[in-house]
């Protein structure tokens, strides 16, 4: 396993533990339901001093949300070589549940 995967496994660990959102990644089809891999890394980019997770909102509002699902991430960052950079979450989309009216009781 290289650094970027085990870092990539890393940040989908910890983005499944913050309700609200999950990777956006491809929906698996007929075809490509047998791929050797998560799909869901697919919702991660690395660079040197750049990494990039892709996320549908399942909840709103995505301010708060996205404040909390940061400063999560980063700890995944801390003591890798990519401790220094940048941390950017892209909502990609917002699931239809999110956008459904609350009962108010």
């Amino acid at each position: 396993m290289t650094p970027r995967s085990e870092l990539t496994r890393s940040l989908l660990s910890v983005l499944d533990g913050i309700p609200g959102l999950r990777p956006a990644s491809p929906a698996p089809s007929p075809v490509g339901g047998g791929v050797p891999w998560n799909l869901d890394a697919l919702a991660v980019g690395i660079d040197d001093d750049l990494v990039e997770i892709r996320v549908v909102a399942l909840a709103l509002p995505l301010p708060p949300l996205l404040r909390a699902a940061e400063a999560a991430l980063s700890t995944a960052l801390e003591g890798t070589r990519w401790n220094d950079a940048r941390l950017r979450l892209v909502v990609t989309d917002v699931d239809d549940g999110a956008l459904a009216p609350r009962s108010r009781e």
